[in-house]
Order: C-alpha cells, then sequence, then structure tokens
C-alpha cells in the first residue's frame, strides 16, 4: 500500500511519539509503549518509502525504534531486550550517510544505551557509551545548524553521566558534569533543565554527608519549576525527604511524605513514584518505632516496586521489612530460629555488585538476632561478610556496623572492645554532624548514634563506674551544644519566608475575631511554615566543635555547687552525682514512674496557671500537684542529699526530666538551681565571654492583663532601660533592640511548638517572633527572661537532644535564659518578676534571684534557670 501523504504521517507519528513519552513521564509506560507500535505501524503502512522522503521516514523510524526499546524495558523489566533492540536501531543508524545526522542519532542512541546499562547496575560501562553520546553531541554542537536547539539534550547527557559518577563515587569527576550541565542549562535559558540538574546535584551532595547543600539545592530547584509554573517532580519531593531521614529528622520527614503520598493517591498515581514514596515512609516509620506501619508501608512498596521491575527499590522495601521483625524480636526477648535464618536467605539472594548495601544490610540484621540467641559461630561468620564502608556509604549502614561488631563483642565478653566499637561510631558521627547546618540537622542526627550510645551506657552501668559514666553521657549528649556560635544574621529568604508566616498568623487572629471562616488561611499558614521550616534547615551554619567537657574541668568550675546528671537505661534511672571534687552514681528506681510523675506535674501547674482560679478546683488540683511534687522529690532528690548537702545545683536532665520545674520539689525549694543540656554545654555557658553591654530590653505584648504594671515595676530597676510596648514592640524593632543587650525581658503570651521546637513563638504586636530569629542574632543577648509563656520546654531527641526556643538562644550565644516550663497568670507571672529583679538587684546571680522568687509560691512560678547562673 502506498501512503498519498508521506508528510502528514510523519508528522502524525512524531506527534504521538511525544506523546507516548510525556505519558512515560508519569509513569504509564504501557500506555507509551502502545502509542510507539501504533506509530511505527503507521509507518509500515508507507511502502514503498519515496525517495524525497526516505531520510525524514528513516530518522523517525530510528528515534521511534529508540524509545520503543528503551520504554518496553520499563515495562518487562528485561534489560538485555532492550540493549539488543537498542542494537537494531543501531544497524540503522549507520545507514544514515549524513554525519551531522548520524552524530545526533549517535548521541541520543548511546545516551539510551547507557542508561539501560545503569538500570542494572553497570555503571563502568555506562560511562562508556556516554563519553560516545557527548562526543556525537559535540560534533553535531560544532558542525550543526542552531546548536541551541541540540543543547537540551547535550545538557542531559552530560548530567547523566554525572550521576553516573556519583554511582561509582567519582566525586570530582561527578561535580564536574553536573556543575557544567548548570552553566550550560542557564546560558541557554533551559530552566527546567537547570531545575533538574540542580536536584542531581543535591543528590551527590547528599551521597557525601552534606546534607544541609543537599537541602538547598532541592529548595533552589522546587523554586525554579515554580517559578516556571512548572509541577514539581514527585522525585523532588521524595529526595527531599530522604536527605531529611538521613539528618535523623524522621518525624519531618513522615509529615512531608504523608503529604505527598495523600497528593499521589487523591491524583490516582499508581506508579514507581508512588511506590517510593511509600518507601521512604516505610523508613521513617521505622526510625520512628512505629514498627506496624512500617512493615504495611515497605510491604505495599514492595510489591509496586515488583511492578515496576526495580529490583534496586524491591531489595530496599525489603530490608525495610526485615528491619522492623528484627526490632520487635529484638524488643522481645525472644528470637524465632526462622527469622536470621530467613535474613541470611534473603542476603543471598541479591546480586552483587548492584544490591552489595542491600545484601550486607540484611546480613548485619541477621548478626544481632544470632547474637541474642547465642548462636556465635554464624554471627562471626555472617558479618565477616559484610564489606567495610566506603566514602560514599550512608551513616545508617556504619552505625549498623559498628553496633554489630559492639555486640558481639559483648557477646564473647570483651567489653572493652565493644566500647572502642561504640568510641569509633560516635566519633564517624561526629564527622556527619560537623557538616550540618542548621539547629535542628545538627539535633536531628543523633537518631543515628543512639542504640550505640543506649548500649554504652548500659556497658559502664554494669560496672557501676561513676566517673567512665559521666564521660559516655557527655560523648553522647553534648554534641548540640558543643558547637561555637558564628556571628551571621538570619538568611534574608529565611526572614522573608518567616514574616509571610507572621502576617497570615494576624490574619487568622483577624478572622476568627469577626467569625470568618479561616480554613483556607490555616492551610496556607502550615504550608509558609513547611517551606520556613525548610530554609532553617540549611541556612543556620556552626562555627567549629568545642571538646566535650572533661570532669577535671567541670570540677573546677563547679566549685562548692554540685552537679546532677540524670540518665536512663531501659526502665531505670540513674544519677551520677559530681560534688566535693567526687564523682558518684546513684541509682533512682524506674524511670517510667518519674516519667509518668513528671507528665502529671506539669498537667496539674497547668490547670493552677489561671489568675481566677475557684477556689475549691484549685485546692483540688493543688493536692495533686504536691502528691506528684513529693513522689518526685522523693525519687530523684532524696536519695542525693547526704551528697548534696546544701550545695546550689546543676542539673542535667534525660528525657521526661526536662519537664520538671525543680524549684516546686520540696527538697530544692529555696535552692540556686541551673539546668543544663549536658555539662559540656553549662561550662561552654559559664566561661562565655561577651562584650561589655549595658542595654537593658524591656518588652511587653499584647493581651496580658498583668504586664502593664510589671514594666512599670522594672524601670524602676531599669531606669536606663529601653522599653518597647503597644504598637512599637514590632518584631524587627525588638530584635534590632536587643541584639548585643546584657538583658532582654519579656512580658508576652507565647507557645512551644512540640512539632517544631525552632519555630515556637513570642506574640508581639505585629505577629509572631519565631526561636529561629532569636538564634539568628549577631549578638544574642547575655541573659534573657521570659515571663509568661512556656518557652522552657523542649523537643527531646534520641540521645537527649534538646531542642527548643530557649536552647537555641544557649546554642547561640545567650548565657542564662529564664522561662517557665508551665503555663503562668498574667499576675502570678508579674508577682514573680518583680520579685525576681529586686533579688537579682542584691544577689547578682540569676540562679539565686530566681530561687528566691520561685519558694514565695512555686506552684504558680514554675521557672527555671537553664543555661548558666
Amino acid at each position: 500500500m502506498t501512503n498519498l501523504d508521506p508528510p502528514g504521517v510523519i508528522d502524525r507519528v512524531r506527534a504521538l511519539q511525544k506523546d507516548a513519552t510525556d505519558a512515560s513521564c508519569v509513569g504509564r509506560y504501557r500506555e507509551g509503549v502502545r502509542l510507539l507500535r501504533r506509530g511505527m505501524g503507521m509507518l509500515d503502512s508507507i511502502h514503498p518509502v519515496p525517495d524525497e522522503h526516505r531520510t525524514d521516514w528513516l530518522v523517525t523510524r530510528i528515534r521511534l525504534a529508540s524509545t520503543l526499546a528503551a520504554m518496553s524495558t520499563e515495562i518487562t523489566g528485561d534489560v538485555p531486550a532492550g540493549l539488543a533492540g537498542l542494537d537494531d536501531v543501531r544497524l540503522l543508524v549507520s545507514t544514515v550517510s549524513e554525519p551531522v545526522l548520524r552524530a545526533e542519532l549517535d548521541g541520543s542512541l548511546n545516551h539510551n544505551y547507557a542508561v539501560k546499562l545503569m538500570t542494572v547496575g553497570r555503571y563502568e560501562e555506562s560511562i562508556g557509551y556516554f563519553d560516545e553520546s557527548i562526543t556525537h553531541h559535540e560534533y553535531r554542537l560544532e558542525h550543526g545548524p542552531n546548536p541551541e536547539v541540540r543543547m537540551g539534550a547535550f545538557v542531559q547527557t552530560l548530567s547523566t553521566r554525572g550521576w553516573s559518577h556519583t554511582k561509582l563515587g567519582n566525586v570530582a569527576l561527578a561535580r564536574a558534569d553536573l556543575t557544567r550541565s548548570i552553566e550550560l542549562a542557564e546560558k541557554y535559558e533551559l530552566g527546567a533543565v537547570a531545575a533538574d540538574v540542580r536536584r542531581t546535584l543535591g543528590g551527590l551532595a547528599h551521597r557525601t554527608g552534606d546534607v544541609p547543600e543537599a537541602l538547598r539545592l532541592y529548595e533552589e530547584s522546587e523554586r525554579t519549576y515554580r517559578a516556571l509554573d512548572r509541577e514539581i517532580p514527585p522525585l523532588l519531593r521524595l529526595e527531599q525527604a530522604e536527605a531529611l531521614l538521613a539528618a535523623g529528622l524522621a518525624e519531618e520527614a513522615a509529615g512531608h511524605l504523608d503529604e505527598v503520598l495523600e497528593l499521589m493517591r487523591n491524583e490516582q498515581v499508581i506508579t514507581r513514584e508512588l511506590a517510593f514514596a511509600e518507601l521512604h515512609r516505610a523508613s521513617a516509620a521505622l526510625l520512628n518505632d512505629e514498627l506496624e506501619l512500617a512493615r504495611q508501608m515497605a510491604s505495599s512498596a514492595r510489591r509496586g516496586m515488583q511492578r515496576a521491575g526495580c529490583r534496586t527499590c524491591t531489595a530496599n522495601a525489603t530490608v525495610v521489612g526485615l528491619h522492623a521483625d528484627t526490632r520487635e524480636a529484638l524488643r522481645a526477648g525472644h528470637i524465632p530460629a526462622a527469622l536470621p535464618t530467613r535474613a541470611i536467605n534473603t542476603a543471598a539472594k541479591m546480586p552483587i555488585p548492584q544490591l552489595t548495601d542491600q545484601a550486607a544490610t540484611a546480613r548485619m540484621l541477621a548478626v544481632r538476632l544470632d547474637i541474642r540467641r547465642g548462636n556465635l559461630k554464624r554471627a562471626v561468620e555472617t558479618l565477616q561478610k559484610v564489606p567495610r564502608p566506603g566514602q560514599l556509604t550512608p551513616i545508617d549502614y556504619r552505625m549498623l556496623r559498628r553496633l554489630c561488631r559492639a555486640e558481639l563483642a559483648v557477646a564473647q565478653e570483651n567489653r572493652a572492645k565493644a566500647l572502642t566499637e561504640i568510641r569509633s561510631g560516635l566519633t564517624e558521627l561526629d564527622a556527619v554532624r560537623d557538616r550540618m547546618g542548621g539547629l535542628d540537622l545538627v539535633s536531628g542526627t543523633a537518631l543515628h548514634g543512639q542504640e550505640l550510645a543506649d548500649l554504652a551506657v548500659k556497658l559502664v552501668l554494669e560496672r557501676n563506674d561513676a566517673r567512665r559514666l559521666f564521660v559516655w553521657l557527655e560523648r553522647t549528649r553534648a554534641q548540640t551544644y558543643r558547637y561555637e556560635p558564628l556571628s551571621a544574621g538570619t538568611d534574608p529568604e529565611l526572614a522573608a519566608r518567616v514574616a509571610e508566616v507572621r502576617g497570615l498568623g494576624q490574619a487568622i487572629q483577624e478572622a476568627q475575631h469577626d467569625g470568618h471562616p479561616i480554613a483556607g488561611l490555616r492551610a496556607k499558614y502550615n504550608e509558609r511554615l513547611r517551606e520556613a521550616q525548610r530554609l532553617g534547615w540549611h541556612t543556620g551554619r556552626w562555627g567549629r566543635p568545642r571538646p566535650v567537657a572533661g570532669l577535671g574541668e567541670v570540677v573546677a568550675q563547679l566549685g562548692e555547687r554540685a552537679l546532677v546528671s540524670f540518665a536512663a537505661s531501659g526502665d531505670e534511672l540513674v544519677a551520677v552525682v559530681v560534688a566535693g571534687g567526687e564523682c558518684r552514681l546513684v541509682r533512682l528506681g524506674s524511670a517510667e514512674a518519674a516519667a509518668e510523675s513528671a507528665r502529671v506535674l506539669n498537667v496539674d501547674l497547668d490547670a493552677l496557671a489561671p489568675d481566677n482560679l475557684p477556689e475549691r478546683l484549685a485546692e483540688v488540683v493543688m493536692v495533686s500537684a504536691r502528691k506528684q511534687a513529693d513522689k518526685l522529690d522523693a525519687q530523684l532528690i532524696q536519695p542525693l542529699a547526704d551528697i548534696l548537702g546544701d550545695r546550689q545545683l546543676v542539673i542535667v536532665p534525660t528525657g521526661p526530666l526536662y519537664a520538671v520545674p525543680w524549684g516546686v520539689l520540696p527538697g530544692l525549694r529555696g535552692r540556686p538551681t541551673v539546668v543544663a543540656p549536658s555539662a559540656t554545654a553549662w561550662l561552654a555557658a559559664e566561661l562565655t565571654k561577651s562584650p561589655r553591654a549595658r542595654k537593658i530590653v524591656l518588652v511587653r505584648g499584647p493581651g496580658l492583663a498583668g504586664a502593664r504594671g510589671e514594666l512599670e515595676k522594672l524601670t524602676t530597676h531599669y531606669r536606663t532601660a529601653t522599653t518597647m510596648t503597644g504598637a512599637k514592640a514590632t518584631v524587627k524593632s525588638v530584635l534590632r533592640a536587643m541584639d548585643g543587650a546584657k538583658l532582654a525581658h519579656f512580658a508576652a503570651h507565647g507557645a512551644h511548638e512540640p512539632e517544631n521546637a525552632l519555630f515556637s513563638r513570642l506574640e508581639l504586636a505585629d505577629g509572631a517572633l519565631f526561636g529561629h530569629e532569636m538564634a539568628g542574632l549577631r549578638q544574642p543577648p547575655r541573659q534573657v527572661v521570659f515571663a509568661a509563656c512556656e518557652l522552657a520546654l523542649n523537643r527531646i531527641r534520641p540521645g537527649d537532644e534538646a531542642l527548643g526556643f530557649a536552647s537555641a538562644l544557649l546554642a547561640s550565644g545567650s548565657r542564662t535564659v529564664i522561662a517557665p516550663l508551665s503555663r503562668v497568670g498574667d499576675l502570678a507571672s508579674a508577682a514573680a518578676m518583680d520579685d525576681y529583679y529586686r533579688a537579682l538587684a542584691v544577689r547578682d546571680s540569676p540562679a539565686l534571684a530566681l530561687a528566691d522568687a520561685i519558694a514565695v509560691d512555686p506552684f504558680r512560678r514554675p521557672f527555671v534557670c537553664l543555661g548558666s547562673g
């Protein structure tokens, strides 16, 4: 049959190829293959092909066949068949006589061939084909017309070669390819291509351990897509979540992924991207100890990946499910014989080198299980098959290997070797943390070393060695606060985003006051808050790490004071007490019991806070609060009484004990007490040498009934103070005034944000002042006092890493923060602050002054002195 309109048919076939490519971009590979085969049939209908259309027909057939061979593999997973199809296409390309055109076709063909080799882990071979492809592209660009038309294809090949170099660990070569790709894309105004490559460069940063840089590049990529009004690729969302998981921010990653999954399901996206999202959600659930959810998500992801033919991702999902089963068995203390065998068999079925890391992880899980079962011979043999980590090996792999080696050493009764492995592992973790950016990232990374740290504490406790326990507790919990603060203001982009959040917060309040709906405003507020949070992950930077405090340094600085460092191992609570030059270990019973008493006490103190609480109700709540305070005192303080005497205290809490307002406990009433996240943090605050400053800043926010009189009284203590009230107390003016101040006092409502502690807030005249902004001051105030909000609360991350509004100030260089741990009534706060500043004028010590002020009415004044006293 002779087609009467070959040009028309060829144009329709090219349109079909474009539709097929668009379908494949969203995972609809079967639809794409169907369209390509239809196009092939239309080309076959042109018979014979007129000479004047022969070249167009041949070129179209080559491109169609090349795309069909590549796309079919996405459905069948049969990469050898796909490569064979491309070899057939190569024969067609050899028949093209025009050299520039042949170079163009060869460039595309070799690119596709290299990509197929990458899918089966043959990266070394793929580099050779990428090299050939680039040579052909460069010939086409130099000798052909309109080089800018083919620049997109050239940049794509260059950047994909960069990714192949990344997979091989050729960091310098990868970065060179990707950087050049971005430069060319921006030069030729290929915005979407630049966004794609920047995303790939983010992947390289992630692999080399520079998570802040990865998040920054992902954020830039996202902004470019938005500016171009392009849809955000699902893989970008997933890569952002993967970076958060690498930083240990499992809860943040989980929230991010829940949004992505909801969007995908609403749009009925049944693709490999959906399975990717489920896989990452399973990993987040595993880190958050949600084992059943981890299993469910991993199982669903495995089925999706099997349908997509992705062996690597299927293996990853299998390993996550195995992780969940292992953790549950270890926790229960009963290890079925079949479980370690299943892990070993799973590893044996994973081909090398494509799935080396996955097989090694499965074997390490088997090692832990066999150790617990007492099968040490097989554990040793299995561990010998686990490769040493390389340059780009993820931190969780490194920590799991160290944990296996440490647990095996314990089983072999070689505790010294076990502690050496733990120390080496935590040193590796330090190297990762030193590259982190924002305070959130530094704090979150502790998650990866949690089991190693827990094992160290358990081993040292078994030997009743107080001095060694002090050293190990500092080694594991001093990380966030050991970095010297840098004098650097808040990133302008982050500041702009936070300002937008503030404005939306005001709009919500106004809408509520007027009785208008707020659902839309609330959704936008949450979206902008998340964007600001993401910026905060990579805009903050810290200086060089300080050394962890030694016991001798702490003893020397304490003088006549005592330090109590609480710790928990399993359900056992202990205290390491440093007093009088000695270090002692005291066992304090159930950690869970103390945590429950602390929780109930905090609830009771919140209930007591209102100024006009009915007397009968106040009596009932007070009885409960006294009972919990007495229980905590009997468990935590009375066993230490003989050691402590009447010394002033420095307390390093653990977990739920961060919520204890220590001045409420009978044994500490009237006793000067400072709370610090670690002895290292306390020592740093004690030794902080801030510039001599005289400026006093007094701030009153809106809506505080007793604050007017409070500030008037304070001005009698500080006659030259800068007082900011009413419309003058804006965020910008307050931040400017408090930079470099000796003291900043806030009488303002605020709220602790448990899900994102650095976005805890103070309410000022023009909206919320967030913790991120306080931490961005060039010279934070030497002392900060929060009079009417619960901003001493922290989010406690694994490893006792405390993170919150007050702790951000301490990490940034403030010496002392005074704040309540529970809600405080306006009148009670005003009275407490009047007493505090009168005492401070005499005592000249925040801890002494606060102890005097709290003792007047401790249950309605749940303030603590944080940092240094």
